[in-house]
């Protein structure tokens, strides 16, 4: 009886180390764009409300690497893909805030990262001139090829990164800036979406 109890323990023991593993491996890397602000940080800070639980973690919005070919799906961009973020893909009729910026002076944007990670690249995203911001984003309603893009090469970021870039010239009026992560050793990247008023 005292080998059977032996032998239970050491198959507990080895799931437990097994689960661990598989839990700390996907949470290595979090983090998310907060300059200009963005609508996970809004939902963060409270000025959006109504929000889920995406107020408590908007560092963790975490979906397939890929985008634009792969990613989250049109109309889930914002949220990566996560329906338990699904507000932030939410367009609330226009009204989320705006942060103002000019088209063609340099902007820094910076992301919080709260657990660094080996990375790839971050890459930033803007809407075409016209975009309805009254409906979630799709992958049509930006510009083809990023306007800011900042390889690493597998290095690990600090805790704060800062991106220097003009706003693309001859943009005016609502536009969403689509900031990805790119993780180099998972599978997933991570999204945030800032509103900006050109």
């Amino acid at each position: 009886m005292r080998k059977n109890n032996r032998m239970y323990a050491a198959v507990i023991g080895l799931a437990v180390a097994g689960v661990t593993t598989l839990a700390t491996g996907s949470a290595d890397g979090h983090g998310y764009v907060d300059s200009p602000v963005s609508r996970a940080k809004l939902c963060q800070q409270g000025s959006v409300t109504n929000c889920g639980p995406i107020q408590w973690e908007p560092q963790s919005v975490e979906g397939p690497k890929g985008f634009p070919a792969g990613g989250p799906s049109d109309g889930r961009i914002c949220a990566g893909g996560l329906g338990q973020f699904s507000q932030l893909d939410d367009p609330r009729g226009g009204a989320w805030p705006t942060t103002q910026v000019s088209a063609g002076q340099s902007y820094s944007f910076r992301w919080r990262i709260t657990a660094r990670h080996s990375t790839t690249d971050f890459k930033y995203y803007i809407t075409k001139n016209g975009w309805d911001g009254k409906r979630a984003l799709t992958r049509a309603d930006l510009d083809p090829q990023p306007f800011l893009s900042i390889p690493y090469g597998g290095q690990r970021p600090d805790a704060t990164v800062t991106h220097q870039a003009a706003i693309p010239s001859g943009k005016t009026g609502r536009h969403l800036i689509l900031g990805v992560w790119t993780i180099n050793d998972t599978g997933n990247a991570f999204y945030s979406c800032a509103d900006v008023r050109v």
